[in-house]
């Protein structure tokens, strides 16, 4: 893979203040996501601090994954379903991509940034790992595919509908 391509993915799993919505963004270290990495972990901003993402402490994801978060921290308990469940689903998550075949296998030539929501009204920590896990796997999954089925893609976007817009 050439330093300058760049896989992107978006997983949504869930549904209510559980739900998990992920953001992956993975390309080599030499190349423009590698500056971004860099970029985003030096300059954190009031309420949004990237961090390295481990599996447990001291043990970073493979490859160096930067936890972005989407919301704002509000108060101790949606900071520890953030860091806690939501961390560990998304190490879960990059875990099974490397044993399902959507990681590249030098990876370690690589970063991965993961934007990771977590609403501040959560209250299930078992849900929140669990959604954040699968929405990780299937974020990934796309990235490595190249993204969406073009026809499907268009009908999407056509009768656009989403948890907040058009619910079932």
């Amino acid at each position: 893979m050439s330093d300058d391509r760049i896989l992107i993915g978006e997983g949504f799993v869930g549904e209510g203040v559980n739900a998990a919505h992920i953001n992956t963004v993975m390309g080599k270290r030499s190349g423009p996501v590698g500056t971004a990495w860099v970029t985003a972990l030096a300059t954190p901003r009031v309420g949004h601090v990237p961090f390295v993402a481990v599996a447990t402490p001291g043990s970073p994801i493979v490859p160096f994954t930067l936890f972005v978060n989407k919301a704002t921290i509000e108060d101790d308990a949606h900071g520890n379903l953030t860091w806690g469940a939501a961390q560990a689903g998304l190490a879960a998550g990059v875990g099974q991509a490397h044993i399902d075949g959507h990681m590249p296998s030098d990876c370690d030539d690589y970063v991965l940034i993961a934007a990771v929501w977590v609403n501040p009204g959560a209250n299930d920590e078992e849900e929140v790992f669990a959604n954040n896990r699968a929405a990780t796997l299937s974020a990934l999954a796309m990235a490595r595919s190249g993204a969406t089925e073009m026809t499907a893609a268009l009908a999407a976007m056509v009768h656009p509908t989403n948890p907040y817009f058009r619910r079932s």
